[in-house]
């Protein structure tokens, strides 16, 4: 087993895609001797577990930025990282429905502003959307929108490259080594204690997904950031039937095709009370096999191999805290996701390593401080599920 270093110029906790994305971005920069601390495996918490969607189309700049220059990234992950391997990266696009006058409204105003930031994505009349995915019951649909450019990519293959290529620049990964508590000394993070050995540092960053606001405690942060369970289900693989993501804010649920040929399918649960519940239930098989159906019919013909549960790291806005705490010098948080964090992680970790090192970031950062929540201004994302 490796010996625990006693020292670190940055941590990271949470050995997701965000964390493993902002390890190789500081260390790109130069940023001294990084730590990624997991208490599983990488990828083992709710990267593993996502849905694996990326697209632009979003309700506010702030999302559709992060989602624009992610998506660039991912185009070129491989070669960027100097990395041979396939992160499965098909772009074929997002279909989102639109059921009620309310949505029409807000996808065209949603278009608008996508429209203002060079993403593609277009209106289509509910028989467009028909020939988009011939199968598509169009009954209530009042319309759609469609991005070509959206797609999806394989997350355990995305948080592998990241992580083999911030090794090779010298970061080091400590998986199934969990965060007991942090010492903040005058204002500013000293230690971080850990099951296996403490390690002292003057900067951690919580990329803790689910488990964000449980270190933010540690360093006596209050992150408005929860839990939320959703769950998934994969199919038998079969011959290619669709090409994008189908999602429908009205029954709340997504699905689409997997290269391999197995759909992915999946459904959150707003309703329930705050918690770390990862557990599956037959509930979510009878709710997404009733939606779905409705939606796509041929669809119930479909073999179920197995299902699953994650967690969101919800914000009230729906959009993610990134940036250094106002209280406590050197306590850096990249969370609060809200189930988008794999497709926008890409640019969160050049945004947080270009933060830290004192560097212009590429895109406004100050909009998603924590901050925001105590001044009343916050950026409601509206598209999501």
């Amino acid at each position: 087993m490796m010996t625990m270093i006693k020292h670190a110029d940055i941590i990271i906790i949470g050995g997701g895609v965000v964390g493993c994305s902002i390890a190789y971005n500081l260390a790109k920069a130069g940023a001294g001797q990084v730590v990624v601390l997991e208490r599983g495996y990488l990828a083992s918490g709710a990267t593993g577990r996502c849905g694996a969607g990326v697209r632009m189309q979003w309700g506010t700049e702030t999302n559709c930025l992060l989602a624009r220059e992610s998506v660039k990234i991912l185009e070129n992950l491989p070669a960027m990282l100097e990395i041979e391997d396939d992160i499965e990266f098909k772009q074929g696009g997002y279909l989102l429905l639109a059921y009620t006058s309310k949505m029409v409204e807000q996808f065209k105003k949603n278009l608008q502003l996508q429209a203002s930031l060079a993403i593609p994505a277009c209106w289509v009349s509910p028989e467009q959307a028909k020939e988009i995915v011939p199968y598509l019951n169009i009954q209530g649909l009042l319309g759609a929108t469609f991005c070509p450019k959206d797609g999806h990519a394989n997350p355990f293959k995305v948080t592998s490259l990241y992580a083999k290529a911030a090794a090779r620049l010298g970061v080091k990964f400590y998986t199934y080594t969990e965060v007991t508590g942090l010492t903040v000394k005058a204002g500013k993070v000293s230690t971080v204690h850990t099951d296996k050995g403490d390690i002292a540092t003057n900067t951690v960053i919580n990329a803790a997904g689910g488990y964000a606001k449980t270190i933010g405690r540690m360093a006596g942060i209050e992150l408005p950031i929860f839990p939320e369970r959703h769950e998934i289900l994969v199919t038998e693989p079969v011959a290619p039937l669709q090409i994008p993501m189908v999602m429908s804010f009205y029954h709340n649920l997504y699905c689409q095709q997997t290269p391999h040929g197995s759909f992915i399918m999946g459904i959150g649960h707003p309703d329930e009370p705050e918690s770390f519940n990862t557990q599956a239930s037959w509930r979510f098989l009878t709710e997404m096999a009733e939606r779905i159906t409705t939606i796509l019919p041929p669809l119930a013909k479909l073999n179920v191999i197995r299902q699953w549960a994650g967690l969101y790291d919800m914000c009230p806005d729906r959009t993610p805290i990134l940036g250094e705490d106002s209280n406590v010098q050197g306590f850096y948080t990249a969370a609060g996701f809200s189930g988008h964090g794999f497709m926008i992680a890409p640019m969160v970790g050049k945004l947080i390593a270009q933060t830290i090192m004192g560097l212009p970031t590429d895109i406004p950062i100050n909009a998603f401080s924590a901050d925001r929540f105590v001044r009343g201004q916050l950026y409601v994302e509206p598209s999501v599920v």
